[in-house]
Formats: structure tokens, sequence, C-alpha cells
């Protein structure tokens, strides 16, 4: 297999694949598995591929502490929370899990998650999820992404805030540990990200950097930006998805409805027809518009002997004459018969040739 793809389940992903289109659930159920199941619904509807939860609780994320250094400061949606209070309301419960993996089955759509630690890592192994995600805050943590490489699933792993000396150091502790499908997530971490710092073109540097597939994980609240990730060559888009953003919820700011989301589902759809291959010349529709092309013809009557000008002798459409690089070799010889004005020029017509 090369290096530029990756098997989730069976299906390829990489250049020239089908945009592996992942929604991520994160804490906008509210805590109601009922619209848990309606997130997957919607996602489904929108056409969506795969459907991304997180599996940590508060307690393996933070400790009960409400020191400064547990509440969370100024340039976020969570500015002031506590962080334990923060991952209380956001987790998905275990429990719940492998009843949304079943909904997800159903619907012939993938599900997984990112594992926070050794148990959440342990609890998904046992779920059977297809593919493992390692998110942005947690490529710093060598020892979970040494364990990750070492259950042998492939892997997105997103790129966040880290420097390219922080993803080399990653990415080498993935390959040292036995790790051999690894995709990367162009990722901003600010919630939500505008788009003027979304930096696209880091894409194609990862993708040359490291030979993995590439895809971007998006906090935009815009269709606009995946669409055009995928143009510069991302082979996976992650995006948040939530019912609606008038819920109360952690995510919701930064979440995309489910029309939006069918949106960017379609455009990125779009998007990859237009990309095509390296192709130049007619293709089958275009061979019609070949008349509409420049060629030479004979602009006035002409009588037989009279010298070829460039008042007798013009380029215009349609395309039925000689081609526009003979004029030079025309002009200054004789018609070799009477030619009638609208008459498109060719070899027979010109005497002395």
């Amino acid at each position: 297999m090369a290096k530029l793809e990756i098997t989730i389940n069976g299906r390829t992903i990489g250049p020239d694949k089908p945009t592996y289109i992942i929604a991520e659930m994160s804490g906008n159920h509210s805590q109601k598995i009922e619209q848990a199941i309606k997130i997957i619904h919607a996602a489904k509807d929108a056409g969506t591929d795969a459907i991304k939860l997180q599996t940590y609780t508060p307690d393996t994320m933070t400790i009960d502490c409400d020191r400064e250094h547990f509440r969370i400061g100024k340039g976020t949606v969570w500015e002031g929370r506590n962080l334990y209070d923060l991952y209380g309301e956001a987790y998905t419960p275990w429990e719940w899990q492998p009843k949304l993996k079943e909904v997800a089955a159903e619907l012939d759509m993938d599900l997984f998650s990112t594992p926070y630690d050794f148990t959440a890592l342990d609890f998904l192994m046992d779920l059977g999820v297809p593919v493992i995600k390692i998110a942005s805050f947690e490529n710093v943590d060598l020892p979970l992404i040494r364990r990750i490489a070492q259950t042998g699933k492939p892997v997105i792993m997103s790129t966040g805030m880290a420097t390219l000396a922080e993803i080399d150091e990653a990415v080498r502790t993935f390959r040292d540990a036995g790790g051999k499908q690894l995709a990367l997530l162009k990722c901003t971490s600010a919630y939500p990200a505008p788009p003027d710092e979304m930096n696209l073109r880091a894409i194609p540097h990862l993708k040359r950097t490291y030979d993995v597939p590439v895809g971007l994980s998006d906090h935009t609240l815009s269709t606009s930006v995946p669409i055009a990730a995928v143009a510069l060559g991302a082979c996976i888009v992650e995006k948040h998805i939530t019912i609606s953003r008038d819920e109360p919820g952690p995510d919701t700011a930064f979440s995309l409805e489910p029309h939006e989301f069918k949106i960017m589902v379609d455009g990125i759809r779009t998007t990859e027809r237009a990309l095509g291959s390296v192709r130049y010349g007619a293709n089958e529709r275009e061979v019609p518009s070949l008349v509409f092309r420049r060629s030479l013809f004979v602009v006035e009557d002409v009588k037989a002997g009279q010298v070829f000008t460039d008042k007798n002798i013009r380029s215009i459409r349609p395309g039925f004459g000689l081609h526009t690089r003979y004029l030079d070799d025309v002009l200054g010889h004789k018609a070799g018969q009477d030619i009638q004005r609208g008459t498109p020029l060719s070899w027979d017509l010109v005497g002395g040739i």
C-alpha cells in the first residue's frame, strides 16, 4: 500500500479518492442520547461518511480543582469556565457509544472516536472502531501516541498548534512504535477559527513532508474553507455538526447546522468532479464548440488572379477555414478561381501554392 493512502473499514483514503467527510459530534448532544442519535441521522442526510465522538470523562481529562490554573482564560468561547465542569458538560457517556456505533452502522456510516488516555483507548479497541483520532491538543502526548500506534489501527492526527518540530516528533514517535497508517489534518485550534488564520497552503506542504494523506479539521463557520482545502489536496475533512446553534452547548458556537453541512458536502463533491485530471484538448462536450474558433475566410468577392490582402482575407469566426497560422503564407498570393464572400479559405483556392 502506498504511504499516501490509508484504509478505513475497507475504504481507501488518499489522493484521487473521494474525500472522507467526518461529522464531529463532540458535546453537541446536550447529554441526551436521543439528541446524539438525531445528530447521526442529520449527518447521514447531509452526505457524511463518518461520525466522530470524544471518549473521556472529566477525571481522565483533568482534576476537580478550582485553582486559577484550571480556569480557562480569555480568547475562547469557554472563557472563565472551570475545566472539570466543562468536561463534565461536554463528555459523551461511554455507555452510549456502543449504541451510537450501531446506529451509525445501520446507516452505513463509520463511527470512531478520540481517546484521551489509555483507558479510553482500551475501551475503543473493545468497541471495534475502525480508526483512531488523535486530537490536536494530544499530539504532544507521546506515550499516548506510542500506545495508539501499537494497536495497528489506522490513525488520523490533527496538527493544531504544533510546530513543525512537534509534528516531526509525533510522526516519528508513531512510526518508531510500529504505526503504519497515518493521516494528518491541518487544524487551527481557535474556536471558532477565522478563515484568514487557516493557512491552507500547509496542506500540500504536510503531504510532501511526511508522505501521508492530509486533510483538514475545520473550526470556521465557513463552508468555503473545507472546499478550498479539497482543491488544495485535502482528502479528509472533519467538521463539527449541531442540530441548531441556538441550542446551548459547549461547541455549538463553531458547529455547522445540518443544512449548512450539506452545502459543504455538496460543494466538496462538486470540487472533486471539477478537479478531474491533467488533460488538454477538446472533450466530447467541447467538440461542438470548435466551430466558434477563428479561421481564415474570404470576406470580399475575389476574382481569379486577384491578390489576397488583409482586406479580402481575415481571421474570423467560425472555424471552417484554414488555420490562422497560415495568414502570412496566403497574403500576397493570388486566387486560383473566383471566390464568393463568406467562403472558408482552403489551399485549393490559393493559386501557385
